[in-house]
């Protein structure tokens, strides 16, 4: 059997990465509810919506499991818990010490804004 479109999203090793980051799911004292999607599935419709310019909304969830209601709501609960950055910090560490980074190509991003009533 191929590679699910979950793991051609997020590879083991992100999947690895991630888990280091990524805050425990709440527990539920009282029980019930639905199933919560699990991370990995959630991860992976949220790099989905934002590789393919789809809306949350347009999210085809039966290729996931979550509805992009879910992702979305998951994607800022872990957007709040600076999961990103972390992330983010975490793979340019791997890169790093895997000497796969060339810092002789940088990017620098502003924004450029004109200043309204003399920037009062």
């Amino acid at each position: 059997m191929g590679v699910g479109i979950v793991e051609r999203l997020v590879p083991d090793e992100l999947w690895e990465l991630f888990q280091r980051v990524v805050p425990e799911a709440p527990s539920r004292p009282q029980g019930g509810g639905r199933r919560r999607h699990g991370d990995r599935e959630v991860l992976a419709a949220i790099v989905f919506v934002a590789t393919s310019g789809c809306t949350w909304q347009q999210l085809p969830s039966a290729s996931f499991g979550p509805s992009g209601a879910t992702a979305h709501r998951r994607f800022t609960e872990w957007s709040k818990a600076r999961v990103w950055a972390k992330l983010n910090r975490l793979v340019l560490d791997e890169l790093g010490s895997h000497g796969e980074l060339d810092w002789s190509h940088r990017v620098i991003d502003s924004v450029n804004m004109r200043a309204l009533k003399k920037g009062i």
